[in-house]
């Protein structure tokens, strides 16, 4: 058993997360990761409408009577959506747990807080984890520019990102980007972290809603098959690297505007390959951990070998070292 700060603040059995993935994160695969003890994440933006984000959370409790959380997550939008009730939507259904990300927290902090929510906040540097802090956040789960999606406009990884931050915070820290497995929990640990995020290793479950097809590529790919789209733009993405990436990267190099590829990167078209599987209808988000990801197995499998075996790790290999005689040079 691995207690943390963060198991003990948010009140969950492992220091595990499984984000906020947009057509990712939908009851079958929160409640599977909660049902494993680990923290699941319905996605709000998900659900087209916050009634929907209703339903979604009641159809979830079905599923489960242990704790899951609302991701909402705020980017910049040409339309953006109507946050607010969203936000009251996950009020109003009782939910206890709110991971925000892409925004300032202070923005919905009160309210949620006001209603006994615990808020973490999702983030890319030191700087805005400690501001999250300031303004009141229970947690932060900060993301290494190995992860999938928005890794920031810093490139800091984990390794370093990690610990730097771990040296400011006073509450928990989750640490996410490139970790898939028992040697990236208990590396996180090392570093100073309270627990892991993880999004492509769970997408890649067989609880996980995305097409099949996507899942076996996700196997197939290693860490080198992601490219890095919108950093033209300011607003660097992490996506698989296939037709529409590679197409996208050309036109940013070519000089290119966002309308030269509004089409291409879609949100409408990278559904599709999620829940279709063709995984050239548009660009879909996948992190560099896929190169440590070898298999597709149910939820509560990967969470019971990712303690079992951190815990071997820890009591095994790491003792050992520790406990082993220092051998002098001659």
């Amino acid at each position: 058993m691995l207690r943390t700060r963060f198991t003990e603040v948010f009140g969950v059995e492992h220091p595990i997360v499984q984000g906020g993935m947009m057509w990712v994160g939908r009851a079958e695969l929160v409640a599977a990761v909660a049902n494993a003890g680990a923290l699941g994440f319905i996605t709000a933006l998900t659900q087209p409408t916050p009634d929907d984000l209703t339903k979604e959370i009641a159809r979830t409790r079905e599923l489960t009577d242990k704790p899951f959380g609302v991701n909402l997550t705020i980017l910049p939008s040409i339309t953006p959506p109507p946050y607010e009730e969203y936000r009251q939507a996950i009020i109003d259904s009782g939910i206890k747990i709110v991971e925000i990300a892409g925004g300032n927290p202070a923005t919905h902090l009160s309210h949620l807080k006001d209603h006994g929510i615990k808020v973490l906040h999702k983030c890319t540097s030191v700087k805005h984890a400690l501001k999250a802090q300031q303004v009141g956040v229970d947690g932060v789960s900060i993301d290494g520019f190995e992860c999938a999606g928005h890794p920031g406009e810093n490139d800091i990884p984990g390794l370093i990102l990690i610990p730097a931050a771990a040296k400011h915070l006073t509450i928990p820290m989750i640490a996410s980007g490139g970790i898939a497995d028992a040697q990236g929990l208990v590396a996180a640990l090392a570093l100073g972290a309270d627990g892991v995020n993880m999004g492509t290793r769970f997408m890649c479950t067989q609880e996980s809603g995305v097409a099949q097809k996507v899942k076996e590529q996700i196997v197939a790919n290693s860490e080198l098959d992601t490219k890095l789209i919108f950093r033209t733009l300011n607003n660097t993405a992490r996506v698989a690297d296939n037709a529409i990436s590679r197409k996208v990267v050309e036109i940013e190099k070519s000089g290119g505007s966002f309308d030269d590829i509004r089409d291409l990167v879609s949100g409408q078209r990278g559904r599709k390959v999620f829940e279709e599987g063709d995984l050239d209808a548009g660009i879909w988000t996948t992190g560099q951990s896929q190169g440590l990801i070898h298999d597709i197995p149910t939820v509560a499998d990967l969470v019971t070998r990712m303690i079992d075996e951190a815990e071997d790790i820890i009591t095994g290999r790491l003792n050992e070292i520790v406990a082993a005689p220092v051998t002098a040079r001659s």
